[in-house]
């Protein structure tokens, strides 16, 4: 992993090869609902941003690390830690769509995106996303999987599952429980949400309408299968841990306290 400087550098990463470069864009909301301001919250004397974006620049094959941020003050406190950062439209819908107007500014081939309230994302995993994308021309994305061991996260709406090809390509995400199980048992996987994208295919992806499907499930994802469009998924033993409520937040505190570093 490089250094990466302030967001006047220009958006660049060095690699000898663009199009195998390799950026992790981090979105980032001071508006969230649920948790205002959750990216500049103290985590261990660090705000949760710095968090993530440190263990995402301990993440092999990454060149560079971005984040996108929706309000100046997010700014401010990434270039404070010597980190890098955009200002992008407060006005996006999602994260990808924030990921993506950095991704326009971009000279690489692949681009991650991580979300901004994890703090303990382990940087394997995001190695992870990017094996695909080098490795088969074929593959235009990329998630993780991770095998559902617990029957109260395969009833829960909030644990997202994702059912497989024998490629490991997504056939369909869903908050319901996936796939209906009979006598033959089937493994249940649990989607978790950082993504891999060859930098084309995120701009084509971002400019796509939403679909029925996405909007029903309210999983953006979705999207890209049901314009025909393929999602290869990863496996992975880590869990996701996000930061999205005021309980999140005791409990990532409280992990901290007891020597889980970030």
């Amino acid at each position: 992993m490089h250094p990466v400087g302030s967001r006047n550098s220009a958006l660049t990463p060095r690699h000898p090869s663009p199009e195998r470069a390799v950026v992790a864009v981090i979105p980032a909301r001071y508006a969230s609902t649920r948790l205002p301001g959750k990216a500049l919250l103290d985590l261990g004397g660090k705000p949760v941003i710095e968090h993530v974006y440190r263990r995402t620049a301990e993440a092999i094959g990454i060149d560079a690390v971005i984040v996108a941020a929706d309000d100046p003050r997010i700014v401010s406190a990434v270039e404070a830690f010597g980190g890098r950062a955009m200002l992008t439209d407060p006005a996006h819908r999602t994260g990808t769509d924030r990921v993506a107007e950095v991704a326009r500014q971009l000279d690489c081939g692949i681009v991650l995106n991580v979300q901004g309230d994890e703090p303990f994302v382990e940087p394997s995993m995001l190695t992870g996303l990017v094996g695909p994308l080098l490795d088969d021309d074929a593959v235009v994305m990329t998630t993780l999987r991770r095998a559902i061991t617990d029957e109260a996260d395969y009833e829960n709406p909030n644990v997202v599952k994702v059912v497989v090809d024998r490629h490991g390509d997504a056939l369909y995400f869903s908050r319901a429980p996936l796939p209906y199980r009979r006598a033959q048992a089937c493994p249940a996987w649990h989607h978790i949400g950082l993504y891999g994208f060859r930098r084309e295919f995120l701009l084509t992806y971002s400019a796509l309408p939403q679909t029925p499907l996405e909007l029903s499930e309210s999983l953006e994802q979705l999207r890209v299968l049901e314009h025909g469009f393929r999602i290869r998924t990863v496996l992975t033993e880590h869990e996701s841990i996000g930061v999205d409520t005021p309980d999140d937040l005791d409990r990532a505190r409280r992990r901290m306290a007891v020597g889980a570093h970030a």
